[in-house]
């Protein structure tokens, strides 16, 4: 499993690919790193259930659209991620950025194009999810490399498709798959520990 070290290393060569987003819009997500027990740790966090969110209970990373208020898409994701949990990264040790990722419309059409920038933080607060999160929680790196942990994920609009995903909590519930799988993905890739089955 990468050190902190390592992945600041591999991050600091990497060159992201970026999407211009157009008329599509963007979005940024923060991919919070701690150290706990000398190991490194992910937040991730189960968005609350509402009814026409396309994400609605969905594991995630903090993250959302950028606001006119917003300076760059960094800015975007440090104030969701002070907005959805109470976690501030402004300060934080910023490690780099992966590859932009461009969401799909349910009629299949390109969507929003999502940054992702990944941050290390020292001794973070206590998280404090607001009322879009249902949960957060920080997650070892190397648990989202087990085997066991790798399953298949079936989306209740589209039940005979299966999705690459691991479990992080309740079977079932809390399950990465999706955007933020893909991204889980390509971090892996990068500072060379790739996800077991990632080829699916």
């Amino acid at each position: 499993m990468p050190s902190l070290d390592e992945i600041r290393r591999a991050l600091a060569v990497h060159e992201p690919r970026r999407i211009e987003p157009g008329a599509h819009g963007q979005a940024a997500v923060a991919l919070a790193l701690r150290e706990s027990g000398g190991a490194p740790e992910v937040l991730l966090i189960e968005r609350a259930r509402s009814e026409g969110d396309p994400w609605s209970g969905h594991m995630a990373f903090p993250g959302g659209r950028l606001e006119p208020g917003d300076p760059h898409a960094r800015g975007a994701a440090e104030r969701e991620a002070l907005e959805e949990v109470g976690l501030p990264l402004v300060g934080a040790e910023s490690l780099g950025r992966l590859d932009d990722l461009q969401g799909h419309r349910a009629s299949g059409r390109p969507g929003l194009v999502i940054a992702a920038f990944v941050f290390h933080v020292i001794d973070p607060p206590e998280l404090a999810p607001n009322r879009e999160v249902e949960d957060a929680f920080w997650f070892p790196l190397t648990a989202l490399r087990d085997p066991q942990r790798q399953v298949e994920y079936r989306e209740r609009r589209a039940p005979d498709l299966r999705f690459p995903a691991i479990r992080v909590g309740e079977p079932g519930r809390q399950v990465v798959w999706g955007l933020t799988y893909r991204f889980l993905e390509h971090f892996f890739q990068v500072v060379g520990h790739p996800l077991p089955g990632a080829s699916r």
